[in-house]
């Protein structure tokens, strides 16, 4: 199957945003402690790169698994080729964090779990925090807890027949938003799992069809959509929305389906620029960027707290780094090897 270099490129820019959301953060912390003022970039809304990741996540479910539609074993082969893929870092991650906190609670600033939040975590269930919040324990698992359900959905969509899989996949996560929005506020999970940012599963997957059908954009009207779906980006990162409501998906929603069309509908590229190459390169590794950024940027925030807590900007250039690092490390040395035994073993 040829690389996609445009899908590749938007999944390493969507994690660089969750990326750039969570630096500022801790670059807050930081003037905070030296007594400085410090004002984050609204330029964009950073955390919109969830948006890319679930649309992203529906055009990738028809473009890779086209060849399980109409397979008797093709429900087992992509479920765990799922759980090989996702299971192994995100278990490892929550382990660590879970580790970090026991040892030294006050670095996390964050309650002690029960055991019933650690096997929910760990079981991609959504359960309230210690805090009331519809949270793992690594918080930053929400957004898998959504990847999870859409597995699920779209697993069991493919024991019907080929041409059936997508809009049973896609009736199912639009029976939920329904429910929740028109009998709502359903019970846990369904309450969780029916927000309407799930829809952009769906809107993912209509891109996958319309690649599969042969469509193709010419250059200056994918340059064109990918400016407008910025456009929207942009125009989305003054509202005041919660992340998952229909006014923040609303806006996030378009804009993610119009960069994904763009990136995925054009002609297969034989010869990248080295930019691109280099962005694809990450692009492999955002999910290990996803998941691997908190820990690095962390662990130099509490270097700069004690030796230079009003350098800001630096920091921030060197957390971006160290995250993209860290996550090249993780995906080189333990997520790609994790994810080969794991599909030995699943025979998948």
């Amino acid at each position: 199957m040829p690389q996609l270099y445009g899908i590749q490129v938007l999944r390493a820019l969507a994690a660089l945003m969750v990326a750039v959301h969570h630096v500022q953060s801790d670059a807050g912390f930081l003037a905070a402690k030296a007594g400085t003022s410090f004002t984050p970039s609204h330029a964009l809304p950073w955390t919109a790169g969830v948006d890319l990741f679930f649309v992203i996540s529906g055009f990738i479910m028809v473009h890779s698994s086209a060849g399980l539609f109409d397979r008797p074993d093709g429900a087992r082969l992509f479920i765990a080729r799922r759980i090989a893929r996702i299971v192994p870092l995100y278990w490892a991650a929550t382990t660590l964090f879970l580790m970090v906190l026991l040892a030294s609670p006050a670095l996390i600033n964050s309650d002690t779990p029960s055991l019933k939040q650690i096997t929910a975590s760990y079981l991609f269930w959504p359960m309230p925090n210690v805090a009331g919040q519809l949270q793992p324990i690594y918080s930053l698992g929400w957004t898998l807890n959504y990847e999870m359900l859409f597995y699920v959905l779209f697993g069991v969509a493919l024991f019907a027949p080929g041409r059936l899989v997508v809009p049973l996949a896609a009736a199912a996560l639009a029976g939920l938003v329904t429910a929740q929005a028109f009998a709502g506020p359903l019970p846990l999970p369904f309450g969780f799992w029916g927000q309407p940012i799930v829809l952009e599963f769906a809107a993912g997957m209509a891109v996958g069809l319309l690649r599969r059908g042969g469509l193709r954009i010419d250059g200056r009207l994918r340059w064109l959509m990918a400016a407008a779906g910025i456009a929207l980006f942009v125009i989305a990162s003054g509202d005041g929305w919660a992340q998952t409501s229909w006014g923040a998906v609303a806006l996030r929603g378009p804009a993610a389906l119009l960069l994904v069309t763009a990136a995925a509908c054009g002609r297969n590229v034989t010869a990248p620029s080295a930019l691109v190459r280099a962005l694809a390169l990450l692009g492999d590794a955002s999910y290990a960027l996803y998941l691997v950024h908190p820990f690095a940027m962390r662990a130099l925030r509490e270097i700069f707290a004690r030796m230079a807590p009003e350098a800001t900007g630096l920091f921030i250039v060197l957390a971006l780094i160290a995250a993209v690092l860290a996550a090249l490390a993780v995906y080189h040395w333990f997520e790609r090897p994790m994810t080969k035994v794991l599909r030995r073993t699943l025979r998948a």
